[in-house]
């Protein structure tokens, strides 16, 4: 993150995260979230899975195989894929963490 960074606040399953955001990059941060929600919110509904640690565990894997499957299909190259898997890996860890954190 560069030093124009700034924070927003986004709210996932009724809990607030501030996660830091590049300027411009807000609309596409809540509109992650509000997926991001919505599909945890999907899995809990199921009654399979108990936890919202397990819940968005079990989310950032259906986003990963997405990914993955978008990107055979549409040829993009590893290096680039390589980065948006570690970044998605990166915010399933903060989110994971702060979730943790209020639980405490």
């Amino acid at each position: 993150m560069s030093k124009s960074a700034k924070t927003v606040t986004v709210s996932i399953m009724d809990k607030e995260y501030r996660v830091a955001c590049e300027p411009g990059e807000e609309d596409a941060l809540l509109a992650s979230a509000l997926n991001l929600d919505e599909r945890m919110r999907s899995i809990r509904q199921t009654g399979k899975i108990i936890g919202s640690e397990r819940i968005a565990v079990m989310v950032a894997l259906n986003m990963a195989h997405e990914l993955l499957s978008i990107s055979n299909n549409s040829g993009e190259s590893d290096a680039s894929l390589e980065r948006r898997m570690r970044n998605l890996q990166d915010k399933v860890e903060v989110a994971l963490h702060q979730f943790n954190q209020l639980e405490l």
